[in-house]
């Protein structure tokens, strides 16, 4: 007769399979149980669960079960549940991710993202009816490059992307397998990989440079760019394009900038004396503050300068040569244009308050509607004449 003795007050089972004769009283076998065991048998059940309270309901080949008194409890029973609750997380399974297979267990894809897709999928068997091949893996329609660094961030808790991989890719997989937390390290990761915004001023050195890597015939376009403080005095800066770029307190001392283009350009504060300024464009510019004492804006070919509309606050200018220069509607307040030659210069619209004109040789300028309140126009060459100025 085959005898399985369980212990089941302990919490844990042991079994003891064995042929023995049973004879005597029902008392006999419970003292050899209990001498087996260890324990203080007193009651003995059949494999259904039957208490057994005569040894002659026996049976051969019947499996036996005794215990100290505790209700029947199917030992393997309970075995095999624990093992299939537990198998539930720890089973391998195989996923052909765009026809590449990773083998990982269902603990791995449920337990570190338990919100995730991943975990969804396969948290409980086929509940979400995923598709295998004929191998039995499941197949994912995602590209394995970048699923990867997910599997083994699943695996460790450790972001790991090896050289080459793109880091974006890895990024759109995981927010398609909803595994926010890795999502959030990587947003961090790209943000911190990309170079600063460098709004440092280009230097003398760096735009030289560019200078000399530059055909003269070809249009220089500098437009917007930073050259806060930088000396770009004596340089040759004919015909480039300095529209909107940032040219405050620059020293732009005999610098050349023929024909350049400063439209709405920022020189407040800069240095310009002695500048070539011959036909230069500096509509709308800014240039509060500066300094354009000795300039050359005239050009023998009969091209105007123009700086109709600029910001001229606080300039000196003084002994300019400004021959037919467009002023119109620019903003001259307490500037200083001392002994400057400003014939045929556009003033009409021009505010000139407070603004220091004498010296200067006004002929054929046009002053209609421009503001001269507080000018001075002391020493003046020629004579104004009203039909000049009609405020």
């Amino acid at each position: 007769m085959c005898l399985k003795f369980a212990k089941h007050k302990l919490m844990y089972n042991v079994f003891y399979n064995q042929v023995v004769a049973v004879y005597g009283a029902l008392s006999d076998l419970l003292s050899v149980a209990s001498n087996k065991l260890g324990i203080k048998a007193s009651c003995l059940y059949n494999g259904k669960g039957g208490l057994i309270d005569d040894i002659a309901l026996i049976r051969d080949d019947d499996v036996l079960y005794v215990s100290e008194g505790d209700p029947f409890i199917d030992c393997q029973s309970e075995v095999k549940v624990s093992s299939d609750q537990q198998g539930a997380h720890t089973d391998w399974l195989t996923l052909n991710i765009g026809g590449r297979l990773f083998t990982t267990t269902r603990s791995t894809l449920v337990s570190k993202e338990p919100e995730s897709m991943l975990a969804h999928m396969f948290r409980e068997k086929d509940v979400w009816g995923n598709k295998q091949d004929e191998h039995g893996a499941y197949l994912i329609d995602r590209s394995p490059e970048y699923f990867e660094p997910i599997l083994n961030y699943l695996r460790h808790g450790q972001l790991i992307i090896n050289e080459g991989v793109n880091i974006r890719g890895v990024l759109e997989e995981a927010r398609f397998f909803g595994i926010e937390q890795l999502a959030d390290q990587l947003e961090v990761v790209i943000k911190n990989s990309q170079p600063p915004e460098d709004h440092s001023p280009i230097s003398r050195k760096e735009f030289v440079r560019f200078l000399l890597a530059t055909p003269t015939k070809s249009e220089l376009r500098c437009q917007g760019l930073n050259f806060s403080g930088a000396d770009l005095s004596r340089l040759d800066l004919r015909y480039i394009n300095f529209k909107m770029a940032n040219l405050s307190r620059c020293n732009l001392t005999h610098a050349n900038l023929c024909c350049s283009n400063l439209e709405r350009a920022d020189l407040s504060g800069a240095n310009l004396d002695g500048a070539n300024l011959q036909g230069v464009k500096m509509l709308c510019s800014n240039a509060e503050g500066a300094s354009l004492k000795g300039c050359n804006f005239e050009d023998p070919s009969g091209l105007k300068a123009n700086l109709e509309g600029a910001n001229l606050k606080g300039v000196d200018m003084e002994g300019s040569q400004m021959t037919g220069i467009n002023l119109r509607v620019a903003t001259l307040k307490n500037a200083k244009l001392k002994n400057c030659n400003l014939r045929g210069a556009t003033l009409a619209g021009t505010d000139l308050e407070n603004c220091d004109l004498s010296g200067c040789d006004l002929q054929e300028a046009n002053l209609r509607g421009s503001n001269v309140k507080g000018a001075i126009f002391e020493e003046m060459l020629t004579p104004l004449h009203m039909s000049q100025s009609v405020r």
